[in-house]
């Protein structure tokens, strides 16, 4: 006896999948996750997000040395528990630009354009600012609670936004509306002044479905293949018992960038000299996998306040306890929100066709120079509050791979990102910190401006790109491992499917063709959603009236 459909990975997409494809009562589904379920307190306060890096729900991966950026190791998190990195992250609810879908289908994929995806992320949706939006655009009544910081903000939001504006960038509260372009406030998965991971929004209010059964603990060493058929996976309990678990229909990959491609070669799919080195069984080779690794990359650009305006102060042992006697007596204050409160996305040059750089804004500084989780209470002082912000690229060129380190599952992936590795990545990231010192200097922050931290204001060409390859920090955004397409390159195609083996799909970041303009956590959501009506062999959501609004 097996299930109809095995899932690997109870992620952001994977927990989307368990609900979709369980509502019909005769199909069976089994999702297995390998981390512990969702109980650790952290997880659910938006606050407590630094708490969640390197601790039991992270896969706390590390990249290889990285040549561009002082040879140094890059700190790459991953959820490791259900929700996925939805469990972990930093709650941001950005979909992405209309170009970056139409580029997808115009590629080969078809169905996979900006109007064909829109349903989807209306369908996930329940937007609690729908009447101040614009409806052709959001939902109101989808599983996955979407909001603007409701109770608590600092006045640093709407400096930086004022700053913005006076620098040269329109205002915009909604980037996933019309137009993409410019600064506003964030939106975020965030429910009643908790987290709202896909494990709250999609997975938890089905679990008392009979054909549905969640397993955790569960680590999946390979999906089993028979004559060019998935017919099953091994896994490893939390008891390093294994066993043999066969799927009736299909198997879904959702484990992500690194873990999927990871599995797709342990499991005998990628290409055929890397196998070979580890001694695994050629069941199908397919070169794509673990290839075209890409991230965004951002780099803090910060200032002190002349006053406790910021949330720094809010990082001391007595006001944290404040600040949590606060959340849980009131559901109000700095524990409510995300580490992030405003964001801007603009054009670094007039002939680009949409925003190359992104802006993220917290209210926090991150010291004098690189140390990781610049907001972690044991690493910062909290005698002063500031604020960064952190020009990230969004198209970046560097190509990197995820590889095998050796063919003992427990062992973690090969990750060579190749960070920086092109001259145009490098140029634009220095063109956003000339940008974000400039929006530091604007008269919206001189009532709250103190001093630039980082870097000097003065410094030159080449002491900002020292700056930038000491303090550069992934997103976490990685994608791109098994990428979706019609050449000989891809690994899945318009249906997810792996290419050469039936039964098989991969649904989760690692599909998308090129990295969209923005954070990835709803688009993945997007895939899942659209990938429950492939599998399902559904009708396509309805398309909606034509937007003659272009969205830039």
């Amino acid at each position: 006896m097996g299930f109809d459909y095995i899932i690997i990975g109870a992620g952001s997409a994977g927990c989307v999948l368990a609900n979709r494809l369980s509502v019909d009562p005769a199909i069976s589904v089994l999702l297995l996750e390998a981390g512990a379920p969702d109980r650790k307190m952290e997880i659910h306060i938006p606050a407590a997000y630094s708490k969640l890096n390197r601790s039991s729900v992270d896969w706390a991966y590390w990249s290889e040395p990285q040549a561009n950026v002082d040879n140094r190791r890059m700190f790459l998190p991953r959820g490791k528990t259900l929700g996925g990195s939805s469990s972990t992250n930093a709650m941001a609810y950005v979909r992405g630009n209309r170009a970056d879908y139409d580029a997808w289908a115009a590629a080969g994929n078809e169905g996979w354009a900006y109007e064909d995806v829109l349903p989807y992320f209306i369908r996930s949706e329940a937007n609690e600012q729908l009447s101040q939006l614009d409806a052709r655009y959001h939902g109101g009544d989808g599983p996955l609670n979407v909001t603007y910081a409701t109770r608590f903000k600092t006045p640093l939001a709407d400096a930086f936004v004022a700053a913005c504006k006076q620098t040269g960038l329109p205002e915009n509260h909604d980037f996933n509306g019309a137009e993409q372009e410019g600064a506003g406030l964030f939106q975020f998965t965030i429910k009643d002044g908790k987290r709202h991971s896909t494990a709250a929004a999609f997975l938890k209010p089905v679990l008392n479905r009979p054909n549905l059964t969640v397993r955790t603990q569960a680590h999946t060493q390979r999906v089993i293949i028979r004559d060019g058929r998935a017919v099953g996976v091994e896994v490893t309990t939390g008891r390093s018992n294994t066993e043999t678990i066969m799927a009736n229909r299909e198997v879904l990959l959702a484990a992500g960038s690194f873990n999927s491609p990871q599995l797709l070669m342990l499991s005998g799919v990628g290409p055929r000299d890397e196998l070979r080195r580890h001694g695994i069984d050629v069941r199908h080779d397919l070169p794509g996998v673990g290839q075209n690794l890409c991230d965004h990359l951002f780099v803090g650009v910060s200032a002190l306040a002349n006053q406790l305006v910021g949330t720094n102060h809010w990082l001391s042992p007595l006001n944290q306890v404040r600040g949590f006697w606060q959340y849980l007596t009131a559901g109000k204050g700095p524990f409510t929100i995300s580490p992030l409160e405003a964001n801007a996305f603009l054009r670094t040059t007039p002939d680009q066709a949409i925003p190359d750089l992104q802006l993220h804004f917290a209210p926090v500084h991150i010291g004098d120079g690189y140390k990781p989780d610049f907001y972690d209470s044991a690493t910062y002082p909290k005698a002063e509050d500031g604020w960064s912000i952190l020009p990230t690229l969004l198209h970046p060129t560097s190509r990197g791979y995820v590889g095998l380190r050796s063919a003992n599952p427990m062992d973690e992936p090969v990750i060579q990102p190749n960070f920086l590795s092109t001259a145009a990545d490098q140029q634009l990231l220095l063109t956003g910190v000339k940008k974000a010192l400039e929006i530091n200097q604007a008269a919206a922050f001189g009532p709250w401006r103190k001093r630039t931290l980082i870097p000097a204001e003065n410094a030159s060409d080449e002491e900002l790109m020292s700056h930038i390859r000491r303090i550069v920090e992934t997103v976490y955004h990685p994608v791109s491992t098994c990428r979706m397409g019609t050449d000989e390159g891809a690994v899945v195609d318009a249906q997810l499917r792996v290419r050469g083996i039936e039964g098989l799909r991969v649904v989760d970041a690692s599909v998308m063709p090129t990295i969209v303009s923005g954070n990835t956590n709803a688009p993945v959501i997007m895939i899942a959603e659209k990938a429950a009506d492939l599998i399902l062999g559904n009708v396509p959501a309805q398309k909606r009236q034509h937007l003659t609004t272009p969205v830039s």
